[in-house]
């Protein structure tokens, strides 16, 4: 059903009206959303006495790069990027690989149990354990200090898990039946013609996952004492804390542009995620309704 009035159509001057105040409204918030991220980017390249003497613009004066070249001059900084590309790639494979292959079973209606776990998966998105339930239950499975801890604790995200779980129902179950009568496996059925439908829902939770990962803070601030398994977002809180003069210190001892560095490694922390997205954007939109709405 398309939603372009046919042309020549009458419209009364508040129809009009209600358009002209929508299209600004949209442009509003427009700028509002992206003025920020422009003047971010602009201040990253700027000198430090004009992000002093300049509360806001969108152009530098003078056009450097040296805040970006001492950034990945620092060793600490650049490990910390490593660090956090390959935990967000292994963790995001992981969370979808078990969050489909625990979805597809809950799907059939026929599996023992299914009512009671699905039960227990619903009530942990009501409660949770807290804080120091979840850390005490980390440090007890020797997790700390180590990369499992910022990827198994999150592993399964349970409303995912539903949305996931209410698409599968939705497949057609012929496809299923033939697949079985040509001699496919449960697991074939899944591999072979579960999967493949299932690409626009994993290109949209395959992002949800791993922006979770990427943009998390908290995980390693809670378990990960050894400095050089940080990852990028616990550099930038350092980087752009209200002691960042001193954490730059820490970092290298050249002098660095503390003002400038604060918006560059944002910059940084930001781009690889927004650089994923324009490829999975055609099935995002239709990926996060799939399985949300029962016909």
């Amino acid at each position: 059903m398309s939603l372009r009035r046919p042309p020549g159509e009458y419209r009364s001057p508040g129809s009009r009206l209600f358009d002209i105040l929508n299209v600004a409204l949209l442009l509003g918030l427009a700028l509002v959303t992206v003025l920020p991220l422009l003047y971010v980017l602009a201040a990253s390249f700027a000198t430090e006495s004009e992000i002093a003497s300049r509360p806001f613009f969108l152009w530098p004066r003078r056009f450097i790069t040296s805040t970006y070249e001492y950034i990945f001059e620092t060793g600490t900084f650049v490990r910390a990027l490593i660090t956090t590309i390959c935990v967000t790639a292994a963790g995001m494979v992981i969370q979808v690989l078990l969050t489909f292959t625990m979805a597809y079973p809950l799907a059939k209606r026929y599996l023992p149990g299914r009512a009671l776990v699905l039960n227990l998966v619903i009530f942990t998105i009501v409660f949770s354990g807290g804080l120091i339930p979840t850390y005490l239950v980390v440090r007890d499975l020797g997790l700390l200090d180590t990369y499992w801890a910022l990827i198994l604790p999150l592993a399964i995200n349970p409303f995912y898990l539903i949305i996931v779980k209410s698409f599968f129902q939705e497949l057609p179950q012929t496809l299923e039946e033939a697949a079985r009568i040509d001699g496919c496996s449960e697991f074939g059925v899944f591999w072979r013609i579960v999967l493949p439908l299932s690409k626009p829902i994993i290109a949209t939770f395959s992002l949800f996952y791993a922006v979770a990962i990427w943009n998390d803070y908290m995980s390693p601030l809670l378990y990960i004492d050894d400095t050089r398994k940080w990852t990028l977002q616990v550099i930038v809180r350092q980087l752009t804390g209200a002691d960042a003069e001193n954490a730059l210190s820490r970092l290298d001892s050249v002098l660095f542009p503390v003002e400038g560095m604060k918006f560059a490694v944002v910059v940084i922390a930001t781009l690889p995620i927004l650089f994923f997205y324009p490829f999975l954007q055609k099935h995002f939109a239709k990926g996060v309704l799939i399985g949300s709405v029962k016909e």
